[in-house]
């Protein structure tokens, strides 16, 4: 695992892995969506998914470019996540809809047609 120092792999990606860790230490790695803001990689997820429940636990994440299915496109790099406030969630949503157009609509008017509350997390590289 190396440390990066900008979010230089991530920048023309579509997808990232974030691998969360279970109580017994046990990483769970799951592809998402991301966009960048604020030196900050950000994905919205199900408040009441396995990775939202981990991430209460412990902040602590690896994080990698990858390919939709997950397979790394680098090595993973450790990570701290955090949970966003309202006003940085206005900021990413827009951001989101910039890259992802279309499918990004699609998702979030079937996330409203499911009433699934939604989480957004930021995860900041480690130096």
């Amino acid at each position: 695992m190396e440390n990066i120092k900008s979010l230089e792999p991530f920048i023309k990606q579509k997808y990232m892995n974030i691998e969360t860790f279970r109580k017994s230490g046990e990483g769970v790695p799951t592809p998402v969506w991301f966009v960048a803001s604020n030196g900050e990689l950000c994905f919205t997820t199900e408040a009441g998914s396995g990775k939202v429940k981990r991430l209460r636990r412990s902040p602590r994440v690896n994080i990698a470019p990858c390919k939709v299915n997950g397979e790394l496109l680098s090595e993973w790099h450790p990570a701290t996540a955090r949970f966003m406030n309202d006003d940085e969630i206005k900021v990413v949503d827009k951001l989101y809809a910039r890259k992802y157009g279309l499918m990004k609509t699609l998702f979030s008017l079937l996330g409203s047609a499911r009433k699934r509350e939604s989480v957004f997390i930021a995860v900041r590289p480690q130096e």
